[in-house]
């Protein structure tokens, strides 16, 4: 048995040192979910469990049999686990165990970091959770001071709760209870938000397809806070 397939207390090891047989934490990261699909399905049960058919429906291009294996390494890592919600759901999810949501803040530093290239393209697909995601990541703390709201968004028929609050923007599915919500965001798709909320430009100028309730004033101090960070030198 070689050095790559033994862990130090003599036990057999079928993931660290399967690729790059180095002992570099970064490395092993990649062993865990460097898998092509994994993070994105990691990515879209940030918010909380999603069915089967949930995951297949928000990656498209992914096969029902590489997310059928994604989900069993997934679950045999510690990384995600299988919960039955209660009735009247009464379904089967797939949800992050608390180690798996840990890779929120990984997630949001690549995030960053890769929007700076000037080869990234903001009109591919996105996803509603990726697009939530995205407000969490470039939620500009330092200007949140006071502001205490819930948010309702309605994304491609999708229902979120945000709660703004301490300079933080918390999302949980289900937006659809929030009776009155400060503000409400509603559009077709994700990417019709990506214009008003980075781009700075208003819904009107985008062919109104973001649809905004509630006060002018206090949805311009909400859409405020979010800024992309800058692009690198071309």
């Amino acid at each position: 048995m070689g050095q790559a397939d033994a862990t130090p207390d003599g036990k057999r090891s079928e993931i660290h040192g399967r690729w790059y047989a180095d002992a570099c934490g970064a490395a092993f990261a990649m062993e865990l979910i460097g898998e092509r699909w994994t993070l994105l399905i990691v990515r879209e049960m940030m918010l909380g469990g999603r069915r089967f058919t949930e995951l297949r429906g928000a990656l498209p291009g992914l096969s029902a049999k590489t997310l059928t294996e994604r989900l069993e390494t997934l679950q045999a890592l510690g990384i995600a686990e299988k919960r039955h919600l209660p009735p009247p759901a009464s379904a089967q999810v797939y949800a992050l165990t608390e180690w798996g949501r840990g890779l929120e803040p990984v997630m949001q530093e690549l995030g960053r970091w890769a929007v700076r290239s000037p080869l990234h393209d903001p009109q591919l697909m996105m996803t509603p959770v990726a697009l939530l995601l995205s407000m969490r990541t470039m939620l500009a703390a330092e200007r949140v001071g006071d502001l205490d709201l819930w948010i309702g968004f309605e994304i491609a028929g999708q229902h979120f709760a945000g709660r703004l609050a301490h300079g933080e923007l918390s999302v949980h599915p289900g937006g659809e209870r929030l009776a009155a919500p400060d503000l409400r965001f509603t559009a077709p798709d994700a990417r019709d938000f990506l214009p008003v909320f980075y781009g700075k430009k208003t819904p009107e100028e985008c062919g109104s397809r973001l649809t905004i309730e509630g006060d002018p004033q206090l949805a311009a101090r909400f859409l405020a806070l979010f800024e992309l960070p800058a692009k690198l030198a071309g």
